[in-house]
């Protein structure tokens, strides 16, 4: 009897290793699978990193639901906008149609030399980072004009708006500048329309590779990616 309960023991156990293998090798496969996918949806700089949580995870593949999957990529290109150090979190991701996320979050970076871009056409300015602003520099009537902007989030849109304003060794109020400058200064909105349908953005701070955006969405059609 003691020899058959250490056979039975040695049995369950062989089981168990056998299913722990198993569900770690499912899961794996469907990380690639799903790595794979994306860089074919989707202009993924580099090779996307898809890890799925929740154990075990068999169950979740015949429940066709995941409980957690976090995503990242070194590059995106949301509708013509490069964004870098892209992370994504999602729950509840649906396997079968129609597809869709209970949640999801997503941080990136708008580089700066995104916002430069977009500065630029509207007044002729360079952008670099400082501290915890983005600083514009450029000259007004050949007298050196610097301006701290501050990203912001209005509605769902990504706008960079003036704080501090120095013309020449001075600083003064916005209002006092030359011609149309500080018309043109006021409310520069970066282009985020490539946003997932359903994910809205939330928050925008400034890191030193330009300006970490935060969104977020709840009950995410996933059908309607690109």
């Amino acid at each position: 009897m003691g020899k058959g309960l250490v056979a039975g023991l040695v049995a369950l156990g062989l089981v168990g290793v056998g299913a722990y293998v198993a569900d770690g090798f499912a899961r794996d496969s469907a990380e690639d699978s799903a790595a794979v996918l994306l860089s074919q949806r989707l202009q993924v700089e580099g090779a996307p990193d898809v890890r799925i949580d929740g154990f075990p995870f068999l169950p979740q593949l015949l429940a066709r639901s995941l409980d957690d999957v976090h995503a990242s990529a070194r590059g995106v290109v949301l509708d013509g906008l490069q964004v870098t150090d892209v992370v994504v979190d999602a729950t509840d991701v649906s396997l079968d149609e129609p597809y869709h996320a209970g949640s999801v979050r997503l941080e990136a970076t708008v580089p700066t030399s995104t916002v430069d871009e977009v500065v630029a056409q509207r007044v002729r300015m360079d952008v670099a980072v400082d501290g915890q602003v983005l600083r514009a520099s450029g000259e007004v009537l050949g007298i050196p004009l610097t301006a701290g902007l501050v990203p912001r989030v209005v509605d769902g849109r990504l706008q960079v708006d003036v704080q501090d304003v120095s013309l020449g060794a001075g600083a003064l109020r916005l209002e006092d500048l030359p011609g149309d400058v500080a018309e043109r200064l006021v409310g520069i909105e970066v282009p985020l329309e490539g946003l997932p349908p359903g994910i809205v953005l939330e928050q925008a701070v400034v890191v030193p590779d330009g300006v970490r955006i935060t969104a977020s969405g709840t009950d995410v059609d996933l059908g309607a990616l690109p």
